[in-house]
This record gives C-alpha cells, sequence and structure tokens, in this order.
C-alpha cells in the first residue's frame, strides 16, 4: 500500500521534526550510503557477522525516519531511542562506528535479508508473520495503540470495535500493525485510509479528511501535543483472536545471525536490570509504563 502522493500543507516546525519518514526527505547523503550498503549485496557474507563487525568497526543500521525510534533531528543528528540505544550496545560490543540506511518502513525486512544494512533499529513490533522472516532482539519497550480524533472526540472512538460500529472514515500508516488489527475487528480493508506517517494522519483528521488515525500511544500523545483540533484518545490494547494484544518492538536480524542477536541480548538485559535502559529511552518520550519483562519469543507465538 503506497502513501498518497497529494502534496500536504507545510507544517510548523516542531510537526516536521515528527515526521516518520523524515529522515527520506533530503536525506541525499544518506541515501548514498544506502545505495553502497546494496552494492554486491545478492550473496549472504558467511561466518561470523559479529567478528566481521569488530573488524570493520562499523554497523550498518536500517532506520525508517520515524520518531522517536531512528531518525534525522533539525540538527542534521542522528538519534532515536533505538538509534542512542545501538550506539551503546555496538560500542559494547567492539562495534565504535554505527552508520544508518534509510529506507521506507516496509522495506526494512527485505532490505535486511539482502545485505543493505546488519541491523534493523526502528523499533519494530514483534509478531509471528515477521518473526518467520528474521530474528529479534527481547524487546527494549511494550506498546498500546491509541487513536488521534477532532477535540472532543465526537464519534466516542475508543477502540477498534468502535471505529467499526459508527462507520467512522479510518486511517492509519502505511505498514502499521493497525491495519491487522481494524481489520480483525471487522473494519473493510480496502476502506482504510493509508497515510504517510502520523503527521499526516493528524493533518488528515484536523482538515475532515478521515475521523481517526490509529498509531502507537506514545507517537499519538506526540503528535498532538500543540494541536488545537485534534486529541489523542486513551491508550488501550487491541483484540487478537479474541483477546487483548500488547506489542513489544525490539532490533531486527536475519536468521543467520544469532550469535550477533544472543550477544545484543546479553547487553540488553544487563540495561534493563541496571535502569539504564529507561534512562535512554525516557528522553523520547517513554514511561515507565512502556518497560517490559516480555520475550521475543512470546511474541512470535
Amino acid at each position: 500500500m503506497a502513501p498518497p502522493t497529494h502534496i500536504r500543507r507545510k507544517e510548523p516546525a516542531e510537526r516536521r521534526t515528527l515526521r516518520r519518514r523524515s529522515l527520506l526527505a533530503g536525506a541525499g547523503a544518506l541515501g548514498a550510503l544506502g545505495a553502497l550498503g546494496a552494492a554486491g549485496c545478492s550473496q549472504v557474507p558467511k561466518g561470523d557477522t559479529l567478528a566481521r563487525l569488530q573488524g570493520q568497526g562499523t554497523v550498518r543500521l536500517g532506520i525508517a525516519g520515524e520518531v522517536p525510534y531512528g531518525y534525522i533531528n533539525d540538527d542534521g543528528e542522528f538519534t532515536g531511542e533505538a538509534v542512542e540505544l545501538a550506539k551503546v550496545i555496538f560500542k559494547r560490543l567492539g562495534v565504535g562506528h554505527v552508520q544508518p540506511v534509510a529506507t521506507d518502513f516496509a522495506s526494512l525486512i527485505p532490505g535486511l535479508n539482502t545485505q543493505q544494512f546488519d541491523v534493523v533499529s526502528a523499533g519494530m513490533y514483534i509478531n509471528k508473520e515477521r518473526c518467520q522472516q528474521v530474528i529479534f532482539a527481547d524487546p527494549e519497550y511494550q506498546m498500546l495503540d491509541s487513536f488521534i480524533v477532532r477535540k472532543g472526540n465526537p464519534k466516542k472512538l475508543h477502540n477498534y470495535a468502535d471505529v467499526v460500529r459508527t462507520k467512522a472514515k479510518f486511517g492509519t500508516g502505511t505498514g502499521y500493525a493497525e491495519i491487522g488489527y481494524a481489520v480483525d475487528a471487522g473494519y473493510k480493508e480496502s476502506d482504510i485510509v493509508i497515510l504517510q506517517d502520523q503527521v499526516a494522519g493528524l493533518n488528515a483528521v484536523e482538515a475532515g479528511r478521515i475521523d481517526v488515525f490509529a498509531g502507537t500511544a506514545l507517537t499519538t500523545r506526540e503528535v498532538t501535543k500543540k494541536s488545537s483540533k485534534a486529541e489523542h484518545t486513551e491508550p488501550f490494547a487491541p483484540t487478537v483472536d479474541g483477546k487483548k494484544h500488547i506489542d513489544g518492538g525490539g532490533f531486527t536480524f536475519r536468521r543467520t545471525d544469532t550469535g550477533l542477536r544472543d550477544a545484543f541480548n546479553v547487553e540488553i538485559h544487563k540495561m534493563k536490570k541496571s535502569g539504564e535502559l529507561f534512562r535512554i529511552l525516557r528522553p523520547f518520550g517513554f514511561t515507565k509504563a512502556e518497560m517490559t519483562t516480555l520475550t521475543a519469543e512470546e511474541l512470535c507465538r
């Protein structure tokens, strides 16, 4: 599902920093890096990936320009919760340099598996479908869903069942897990408005083009902070197979790179135990409620 091609009105600076794909626009240098990374990527290198990364001193990180996970800020700095976490962990693993490689969110797993980058650091949700294609570190956070709605929430939309019941015009982002949650609740997939990111979703709600935009609790509360026309709803757990479901996001590795994933897991568990992980994530809007003891194994079932 491709994002819409219409031209949106110019956003204020604070909104531009929240673009899901902000890194893709005007990031020619990073695009060049991505092209270099893709060259000669038809064959998976054999051997110990961690040893190879230590030898070259650089790890290529696939990111999708999404706040708060991995993006370029207004000062041109490579940052985000997953990015800052990667810098710390890979340094401890003996890899001193982190190189961003930008791509569309839907291209992260294909790009990982075709050697465009070594690891995905985009806060990607861990689920059964993705676990058939890649392997994950244990999640650094857990997350509930939330909606962007007009001020006062006139249609009283608090979950996907409400969206179906009221026949609200529903939108969400390219490649978002929320597409599946809406379909599971009974919303017709062909009627879903697919937008580029949460900023485009906010604009669409404010303009009345859609009634509701679904995203993560963190991104909806961040993007609506300065809106005079829209607000976010209280976080909720979507229903999957009749049960309340909590998502978790983590670093993504090729299925052949279990050694690298396991070494990464050792470090992230140390950081969870010491509280260092929360200290890194907190500046990006995460709360203690979003810290988690979930494992990738649990989320892959």
